[in-house]
Order: C-alpha cells, then sequence, then structure tokens
C-alpha cells in the first residue's frame, strides 16, 4: 500500500528506552495584564521536546513563540498550566542551569574582547581565570571562531557576532540550548551558512535545541521536529516530524520531501488564521 504524504514525512519511532523527555508543558496559558485590557499570549499548550531534539517554533508575529521560549526559560510565569524541564520545575531548572538562551541580537557587551564576554556567565559562577579560558578556546573553535577570542565585538560582523554569543551560551555546558530567532536580522547567504554551521554544532554537542524563527525553509531545514502555531493567543495548531539525515546540506531544499513538508507547514500557518483573536 502507498504511503500517505503525511505518512510518509513522519519520523521512524525511537525505542521507548532511549526517549526522555527534557520539557513537557500541559495545558500552558499565558495572560499578559496590561493597563487597558489582558493580552492573551499563549493558550493551552501541551507540548513535549525530547532529549538531543531540534524543534522550532514558527508562527506569524506577536503568536506567541517567544513567549513559549521564554516561559521554559522561567523568563515568563504561566498563569494556568505547568511547565517542566527534565521533570523539576522551570525555575529549578534555571536554577541549575539546564538551559542556555541566545537572543535575537547578540548582546556583546563592546568594552569587553570576545574571550571575556564568552566566559561572562563562568565569571559570575566563580570558575577559575585558567578554566574559563580554556572553555573559551574550546566552543569559540567549535562555531569556527578560533584566533579571534582577542577581538572586540565592534570588529566582528553580525553572523559573527552571533557565533559568539552561541559560544557564550553553550560556555557552561547547558543540556538546552534555547535560541529566539538568532538570525533574522542576518541577509540571506549569511543566514544560510550560519544554518549550516549550526547543524554541524547540534550534531557535534548532542544539545536539545529549541529555536524560534519567522521562516519556513529555515524551519524544515533545522528541526527534527516543527511545532506551527496560531495567531494570538498562541495555540499548536499543528506538530510535524521529519526524518532527514543528520549530516543533512542545503541542496536537501530541492528535495520532494522538503517541499512536502514545508507545504503542510505552509498550510498550517494559513489554517492558524481562522482562529478569532
Amino acid at each position: 500500500m502507498t504511503a500517505s504524504p503525511a505518512q510518509s514525512i513522519e519520523k521512524p519511532a525511537q525505542d521507548a528506552g532511549q526517549r526522555r523527555t527534557v520539557v513537557e508543558a500541559k495545558k500552558l496559558s499565558l495572560t499578559f495584564q496590561t493597563a487597558d485590557s489582558p493580552v492573551y499570549a499563549l493558550s493551552e499548550i501541551d507540548l513535549q521536546v525530547e532529549h538531543g531534539e531540534f524543534v522550532s517554533f514558527i508562527g506569524p508575529s506577536g503568536c506567541g513563540k517567544t513567549t513559549l521560549l521564554r516561559a521554559i526559560a522561567d523568563l515568563e510565569q504561566p498563569t494556568a498550566g505547568s511547565i517542566e524541564i527534565n521533570g523539576v520545575s522551570a525555575h529549578q531548572a534555571r536554577l541549575d542551569r539546564s538551559y542556555g538562551y541566545v537572543f535575537q541580537a547578540p548582546a556583546l557587551y563592546p568594552w569587553r574582547n570576545i574571550e571575556r564576554n564568552v566566559t561572562l556567565p563562568l565569571e559570575i559562577m566563580g570558575m577559575p581565570r585558567e578554566e574559563r579560558e580554556e572553555r573559551a578556546r574550546k566552543y569559540l573553535e567549535l562555531v569556527d571562531l578560533a584566533g579571534f577570542a582577542k577581538k572586540f565585538p565592534w570588529q566582528l560582523s553580525g553572523g559573527m557576532q552571533q557565533r559568539a554569543s552561541i559560544a557564550r551560551a553553550l560556555c557552561f555546558d547547558p543540556e538546552i540550548l534555547l535560541m529566539d530567532e538568532p538570525f533574522g536580522a542576518l541577509d540571506e547567504i549569511v543566514r544560510d551558512h550560519l544554518n549550516e554551521q549550526l547543524l554541524k554544532l547540534w550534531d557535534k554537542t548532542r544539545k536539545t535545541v529549541v529555536f524560534v524563527t519567522h521562516s519556513i525553509p529555515e524551519a524544515v531545514f533545522l528541526s527534527t521536529k516543527i511545532v506551527v502555531m496560531s495567531p494570538r493567543p498562541g495555540r499548536i495548531i499543528d506538530v510535524i516530524e521529519t526524518n532527514f539525515p543528520r549530516d543533512r546540506t542545503l541542496d536537501i531544499r530541492e528535495t520532494a520531501d522538503f517541499l512536502e513538508i514545508a507545504h503542510r507547514v505552509r498550510e498550517g500557518l494559513r489554517a492558524g488564521h481562522s482562529y478569532d483573536d
């Protein structure tokens, strides 16, 4: 029997013994109280992220993608429902330094060189200088910035600055990497290059990555799982799993499977607009 399109793009089932839930949200809702009226940002989010997955949130502007990421990071508190990281509260996971966070802008201090920007979290943790410098060398090499440790942010391109911010997020070896549209401000050529580098980084480190994007091609290219969200209040309207090889290149974007998944994401985004705001 010929598989249906939906069946053909499903990820092969993993052995239950190898699966471990890292992020679990149940009926999570979040409302912001403002001076004139409440803003309903998220509504009854149910989500599971397994260890080692690369999960992307995609949806229209204002749908709550970043709010959901910030709730995982304990930077926003849900008003209903629950969220756990490795079986503990998001607050405890933050205290345990379970995640590193990469913001939309690199947020590097201009008066600190790249090495000292990368090691800032380690300084705060009280790590000895020699170990901080060793970690900076390791993670700058991992993001292809070996030799740039003594440069200052203004001496690097935008893409290089963002790679430095990724090294900073990884320097204390968190299990989870949270990324809020890190390449959104970059041109398409640089963005494509960084997408390929990020996949190699994910493959080397085996981190669990949760990634926010507005780009359908970026979401499909990077992800093992794509979470499609509706306009505000943010709801999950589709979860699409992929089975692309870990060592994929940009050429995969021309394949039938890639285009089929991209079409499903696009249709989900269109369907999401049928919800009432």
